[in-house]
């Protein structure tokens, strides 16, 4: 069984294939992806100058050492920027966000409906799995957040995503963050792995999957001052206008 450390390699070609080649559209089932930084404040601006918009704090994650800001990418899809929390200094760091010297993507979310049917269905195809769990989060005005998750025992080397339902009584984020940002491509890229491909389809995940490269994911967003690709290893690459 692998391990859940994020295995973070992208070849330099693959960093430059043009986004056509590996796979065009954005998962249905994407609900969001990370964007790990050493600093909130410097991810917010990093973001802000990439996309023209500007993150809104989220809040803290108590017990798990990190806060967030939040970014909208379009209906049911968003951003979100996560470091450590400076409040939080002997707290877990189970993304090494801290060593971090550039963003890089060190996660992603699908939402997969009703996550206690989801777990079911998981261990009828004998995929073993750790929740669901339930979460929440205080926003700074106050509201909750309400939510759970599910995390596969074996991720595929970091690239597989967790799984998340919201509570009905949460708003969810991408319709209350900020907007004018929205993601246009989404990908995983692996080695010719005919497993990775069994998997995302017991999965129900309607992602592409690039063949022929080290694992990783990537995903391009477009804003008003142009388009960036983040992936999980390579520097982002920022296209302006």
């Amino acid at each position: 069984m692998l391990s859940r450390r994020l295995f973070f390699a992208l070849t330099g070609g693959a960093l430059a294939a043009p986004v056509s080649s590996w796979g065009a559209g954005v998962p249905a089932v994407l609900d969001h992806i990370l964007l790990g930084c050493s600093d909130l404040d410097r991810g917010i601006a990093f973001v802000q100058r990439a996309t023209g918009v500007r993150a809104a704090l989220g809040g803290v994650h108590p017990g798990r050492g990190t806060r967030n800001a939040l970014l909208s990418l379009g209906e049911k899809h968003y951003l979100e920027i996560i470091a450590p929390d400076p409040a939080q200094p002997a707290a877990p760091d189970p993304y090494g966000l801290k060593k971090l010297t550039e963003p890089r993507l060190v996660g992603w979310a699908a939402h997969p409906g009703d996550l206690d049917q989801f777990a079911s269905r998981l261990r009828t195809v004998g995929i073993t799995f750790d929740g669901p769990t339930p979460g929440s989060r205080k926003r700074p005005d106050g509201g909750l957040l309400q939510w759970k998750t599910l995390n596969l025992q074996d991720d595929h080397q970091g690239i597989l995503p967790f799984f998340i339902e919201w509570s009905a009584a949460t708003v969810h984020p991408s319709l209350d963050a900020p907007s004018g940002c929205n993601i246009i491509n989404f990908a995983i890229t692996a080695p010719n792995d005919a497993e990775l491909d069994h998997l995302c389809k017991l999965l129900d995940l309607d992602v592409a999957v690039v063949h022929g490269a080290p694992a990783a994911f990537r995903a391009t967003l477009q804003g008003a001052h142009g388009s960036i690709t983040l992936s999980s290893q390579n520097p982002p690459k920022l296209v302006t206008r």
